[in-house]
Parts: C-alpha cells; sequence; structure tokens
C-alpha cells in the first residue's frame, strides 16, 4: 500500500508540474503579447470574407500591428473595418466595402454625387497603374475601383475603400494613400477571382496622389493651354472668357478611370463651372440618383461605350462656393455650358471608343 501511495504522490507532482508549467507558458504568450499577435492576425485572414488583401495595410495604417472586425452590413458583398490595437491613442482606422454593381447602392455611396455642386467637392483624381478607379478627398480619403466583369456584362465588383480615421503618428500622406489603394484594389481583384468576376485589373500600385485641388499643389492654367482632362476646351478659350472662367484645373489622362472631372475657374481662381464623366458602374450609380442635384443650371449628355452595358454619361453644372453659398459665376451661360459639355464628351468618347453622344434637352 506504501508503494502505491507514493506511486500516486508521484503522479500528483508531476501533474500539478505540468499544469504549472502550462500555466507559465500560458502567462507568458498572453503577457507577451503572442496570443493578441495570433488573433490578430487570424481576424485578418478571415476579414471581408477572407478576400482582404494585407500588402498594403502597413502602410496603410502607419503600423504592423493592425487587426479587423467584420461588418455584417446586408447592402455589401462582404464589408469589414481594421484598425490598430492603440488607435485610441494614435488613430488609424479603415474600412473597406464590396458591393455587387447590380444590387441597389447605399446612401452613402451616392453620397457624394449630391455635392458636385459644391466646388470642387465632387472632385476625383485616377488612380492610374491601369486600375479602373479614383481617390477623392471630403474630410477623408477614398479610393474606389470598379472592376468590369468580362462574362457579365451588366456586372462589376466594386470596391470602397475609406481611410475614416488618419493615423496621427504618420509623417506623410503618400505612404499612406499609397497603402490605401493598395488595400483596396488588390482586395478588389482578389474577391472578383473568390466571386467568380472574371476582371482585369492593374499593376501594383507604386504611389497615389489626391486630387490636385485637395492637395494644394497644383494652380490653375488658363484655358487655352490646359492638359489631361481639360484638353478638349482650349478652342472654347475665348467663349469661356466671356462667360467668366478663363482658366481651368484638370486631372491627369486616363482612360480606364469610372470618373473624370475638369473644372473651369474665375480670373480669381474660384471653380464657377464643373464638368465630370461617368463611365459604367459610376454612370450607372449617378443614373440612380436622379442627376445627383436639382436645378436648372446644368446640361447633360450620354453616349455608348464598348463593353459596358451602361450608357456613359457626362454633366456639366454651374457650381456654388460653399462658404458663401453663390455661384462664383453670376450669369449662367445656357449657350456655353451646352458647347463646353460637347466638347468634353465628344473627346472623352473618342479617347475610349464610345459612339452618338447626344446632348439631352432634359436631365438624365
Amino acid at each position: 500500500m506504501k508503494i502505491f501511495a507514493s506511486r500516486r504522490r508521484r503522479v500528483g507532482w508531476a501533474v500539478g508540474g505540468l499544469l504549472l508549467t502550462l500555466a507559465i507558458a500560458a502567462q507568458v504568450v498572453y503577457s507577451t503579447g503572442i496570443y493578441a499577435s495570433w488573433r490578430d492576425q487570424r481576424s485578418l485572414d478571415a476579414a471581408c470574407d477572407g478576400t482582404l488583401a494585407q500588402g498594403g495595410l502597413d502602410a496603410a495604417l502607419n503600423s504592423s500591428h493592425t487587426r479587423a472586425r467584420t461588418d455584417d452590413d446586408s447592402d455589401y458583398l462582404a464589408a469589414c473595418l481594421l484598425n490598430r490595437p492603440d488607435t485610441g491613442e494614435h488613430g488609424g482606422a479603415l474600412e473597406i466595402r464590396l458591393r455587387w454593381s447590380d444590387r441597389s447602392a447605399a446612401s452613402e455611396v451616392l453620397a457624394p454625387f449630391g455635392r458636385n455642386t459644391n466646388g470642387v467637392k465632387g472632385q476625383a483624381a485616377p488612380l492610374g497603374n491601369g486600375w479602373p478607379g479614383f481617390v477623392r478627398y471630403d474630410g477623408y480619403a477614398q479610393v474606389v475601383v470598379a472592376l468590369d466583369c468580362r462574362n457579365d456584362a451588366d456586372r462589376a465588383l466594386v470596391a470602397y475603400g475609406d481611410l475614416v480615421r488618419w493615423p496621427e503618428d504618420a509623417r506623410e500622406k503618400g505612404p499612406v494613400l499609397t497603402g490605401l489603394g493598395r488595400v483596396t484594389t488588390e482586395t478588389a481583384q482578389q474577391a472578383a477571382a473568390k466571386y467568380g468576376c472574371r476582371a482585369t485589373g492593374g499593376r501594383q500600385l507604386t504611389q497615389v496622389k489626391l486630387p490636385s485641388s485637395a492637395s494644394g499643389s497644383a494652380a490653375p492654367a488658363p484655358l487655352a493651354r490646359a492638359e489631361g482632362s481639360c484638353v478638349a476646351l482650349r478652342g472654347l478659350a475665348g467663349q469661356a472668357s466671356r462667360a467668366g472662367t478663363p482658366a481651368a484645373a484638370g486631372y491627369p489622362t486616363d482612360t480606364r478611370t469610372p470618373q473624370v472631372n475638369c473644372f473651369l475657374l474665375t480670373a480669381a481662381g474660384k471653380p464657377g463651372y464643373g464638368l465630370y464623366g461617368y463611365y459604367g458602374a459610376m454612370a450607372k450609380d449617378f443614373r440612380s440618383t436622379g442627376s445627383a442635384v436639382p436645378g436648372d443650371d446644368r446640361v447633360t449628355a450620354t453616349a455608348h461605350c464598348p463593353g459596358s452595358a451602361h450608357e456613359a454619361v457626362f454633366v456639366l453644372y454651374r457650381l456654388y462656393d460653399g462658404d458663401t453659398g453663390d455661384p462664383p459665376v453670376r450669369h449662367y451661360s445656357a449657350s456655353f455650358a451646352r458647347s463646353a459639355l460637347k466638347a468634353f464628351a465628344d473627346h472623352e468618347a473618342g479617347q475610349r471608343g464610345c459612339t452618338g453622344v447626344r446632348l439631352n434637352p432634359v436631365p438624365v
């Protein structure tokens, strides 16, 4: 009996020692952050229905330690919120949302169209590198990319990347914006593949810049020397000057971006007229708003574009100053507006192989 009791004591000591060792190991794993890191990495791997691309995430949030939370929003195919564990101290939060273009768009997706007449609030700049997307800024940066499905002409996979909180410890904007662009575009590409949308993306983004007026990096040019998205209006420099807008602010030429802008400016540099071109999924969303902005000081046009089930839409607005509530161009010229939009739409259509440009007597 003494032998059995001795054995039981030794077994008890062994089990106790093992449990103590496990407890110490667990404490080490937890206290050193190993468990938190493993848990956060798992959350990233599962984010946005497992489609989240993590290549640019560190740059977008200026941290190598990020985590994800799934957003069960029925308006989207998938959605997720990405942030840093120290977000309370330094900020840094990014939201990704994915949707099919043939589903009704949520109100927050359509909201930017409603700002089209407020100075340059509706502006967007192309991403470049072959991506059908753009970046815009209105209090926070947003990247949008729309991948047309070659196997379904009526559908595109649309991704929205919103930097809802800027990482305050990021010294430069460039890497953060480029990271945002990479996460959004590469997630869109992975999601398209997962959900059976055969789409063509672009090359890895290495530089993303805000629209020029949002970054304050570009001065307006006389319309006679306009380039990029405003180049088609050079021949109207005389008419534009008489209409009160002798200068222009354009954006780089890019035939894959689904939104194009050109702004005509007064002699004082105030945005007087805004010209917009929308293609594919963006054209469909724009039309669903009923032209987005009520009022008579606008003209619209449409065109048929190859490979798209949706007509391209072009629109010119007389703009108002968000600070004063008044339009910098005091007298709206309907004849100039139609001439300017026709030149803009014809040039855009020619760049993309679109046909049948038609000015509309009423808003589309």
